[in-house]
């Protein structure tokens, strides 16, 4: 059997001595023969976009707001390889939903929420009294609760946001459509109407 001449020149294995000379050359630069150096070739993979909406009214004094910020951070670090992995890109959009007119923009019902494409993670809204959001505007507010495997939370569990997650990109769910024009709660109006007077 011919020795290869061109040995060092091929730095991609340590067979190539015992295989025959070959003039041709792959795109590797190897010239070592066939089935010596296999390259493969990744699937092109195509990106997909999911966007993630949080709507907070405020992350200076609520805990329930910051609660849900933090662990939504976190589910995402978690999810971030699976997701780069099968090409999908995550837009997060945090809004601080300050007043009317903002509310009314993005249609907000209770605080926080997490939409993802558009969809409430929570589609049922139940709401407690927050003493952090009273605090801050000097009157009565409430905040949203998280219904999750038959168990109350002030705070939305990791495991249902990222269980959010792979739904919204992996299944076939459409976003569902609104069926009723929007209308401002109460609850929203009376936190906005205090830190107007707060603020005056």
């Amino acid at each position: 059997m011919n020795k290869n001449l061109n040995n060092d020149s091929c730095a991609c294995c340590t067979t190539c001595e015992t295989l025959p000379v070959v003039e041709t050359s792959d795109s590797s630069g190897c010239s070592c023969g066939p089935d010596c150096c296999e390259t493969t070739n990744e699937p092109k993979i195509e990106k997909r976009q999911v966007e993630i909406d949080f709507l907070y009214l405020d992350l200076s004094i609520c805990t329930r707001c910051q609660g849900a910020d933090t662990v939504l951070d976190e589910a995402l670090a978690e999810v971030s390889n699976v997701f780069a992995a099968t090409g999908v890109e995550v837009h997060v959009n945090k809004v601080n939903v300050i007043n009317e007119a903002l509310a009314l923009k993005h249609h907000f019902v209770s605080s926080p929420t997490i939409r993802i494409n558009g969809r409430d993670i929570q589609l049922e809204v139940k709401e407690t009294l927050c003493e952090s959001c009273g605090d801050l505007c000097g009157d009565e507010v409430d905040c949203r609760e998280w219904l999750y495997q038959g168990e109350t939370y002030n705070v939305p569990p990791k495991a249902m946001i990222i269980e959010a997650l792979l739904k919204a990109v992996y299944s076939n769910d459409q976003p569902l459509q609104e069926s009723h024009d929007y209308v401002l709660p109460e609850n929203l109006k009376r936190f906005y109407s205090s830190m107007e007077k707060k603020a005056e």
